[in-house]
């Protein structure tokens, strides 16, 4: 009887579709059939794979993106979810690509031991943080451009223009602009101008409000997620929600402080060669959350007297700028994750050792 067999599914996902497939445990391909992303073809999906026996688990491309619906929505009914990453390159060119293709490697990925991965669980307080943080880095990256190209146009314009605004500072530049009045013949290249500056300032006025109150909402809501993780030193409202959002609502997911670090890029490779005897820095991982990690190693070699008399010890050993940083990028990484999964604990002092 089909209830009797153990199954393993895998799900290639897309906008308006996903593709499914199941396999038997010694990897048969057992069928695959396309279903709509909707909660009737989600549930379409869940009903087709039992009927072809127990579910042992899914294996579900995209689990952050398209995905990510799905995912929520097999966890809900007791389905095991792993993450699976999209083939090489090198296995596309050599079994071909196709949805039923890719959706097999998926399930076959599960079964091999391939694919491990538990998912962010997205359902939390730090996916509340991710989605305020999209709006606020659009907002910040809009104003940059609107005060680039404010200068741009100052740069350019008339002589009367450019004199006069030219050694303004940039708040005293925008508040003046704002405030102009520019008149209404546009077809004047002075006016236009003119006109072009006040709209420029007006957004960056704008864009700054909403970065502002952007700002206030999550801080609010890092200081409710990791209270002891914003307490730490070096770490700020911005690096510690973007280190939430890296380990996700379900922290508990990374198995050792060192799986944290290997995701923040920050774990050491080893890069040593005949007497030569070194580990470099990891240009993999997750980008954003090794950019945390620099950025408050940076703080703390400025303010923090501790990192400053280890940088001191190590440079003095003729330990290279650049390998400082990764060793302090990895203690860092350790400190943090214990603040990750224990969020409510209170922030210990890290020692810093070779």
């Amino acid at each position: 009887m089909a209830d009797e067999i153990a199954v393993v599914g895998g799900v290639d996902t897309h906008t308006d579709f996903h593709q499914a497939a199941v396999i038997d445990p010694i990897g048969r391909h057992l069928a695959t059939e396309a279903f709509a992303t909707t909660p009737c073809g989600y549930r379409q999906l869940l009903h087709w794979l039992r009927s072809h026996g127990e579910v042992i688990a899914v294996g579900v491309e995209g689990t952050g993106a398209y995905g990510s619906e799905l995912a929520r929505y097999l966890r809900a009914n007791q389905v095991t979810v792993i993450e699976v990453d999209r083939p090489d390159r090198r296995a596309r060119r050599a079994n071909g690509k196709s949805d039923p293709v890719d959706a097999f490697a998926a399930a076959t990925a599960v079964l091999s031991g391939r694919a491990g991965g538990t998912p962010k669980t997205r359902d939390g307080i730090v996916e509340a943080i991710r989605s305020l943080r999209v709006v606020r880095r659009s907002a910040v990256k809009g104003r940059t451009q609107a005060i680039n190209q404010i200068r741009t146009l100052i740069v350019t314009a008339p002589g009367e223009i450019r004199e006069r605004l030219r050694t303004l500072a940039p708040a005293e530049l925008i508040k003046h602009l704002s405030r102009s009045r520019p008149g209404t013949d546009t077809s004047a290249p002075t006016c236009a101008v003119r006109i072009a500056l006040r709209r420029l300032a007006r957004r960056y006025q704008y864009l700054t409000e909403e970065i502002a109150d952007a700002d206030a909402e999550l801080k609010t809501l890092v200081l409710e997620a990791a209270p002891s993780l914003v307490a730490l030193p070096g770490v700020g409202t911005e690096t510690a929600a973007q280190l939430l959002i890296t380990a996700g609502d379900n922290p508990e997911r990374l198995t050792s402080e060192a799986s944290f670090a290997h995701l923040c890029a920050a774990a050491p490779v080893p890069a040593s060669s005949g007497r030569t005897n070194r580990h470099r820095l990891n240009r993999g991982g997750d980008r954003h959350a090794n950019h945390a990690l620099h950025m408050i190693a940076l703080v703390r070699m400025r303010y923090d007297q501790r990192t400053q008399n280890y940088v001191a010890r190590r440079t003095a050993e003729g330990m290279s700028k650049k390998d400082i940083l990764r060793c302090l990028k990895r203690f860092i990484a350790r400190e943090i994750y214990k603040h990750l999964t224990r969020p409510h604990t209170a922030p210990q002092p890290l020692t810093q050792t070779a």
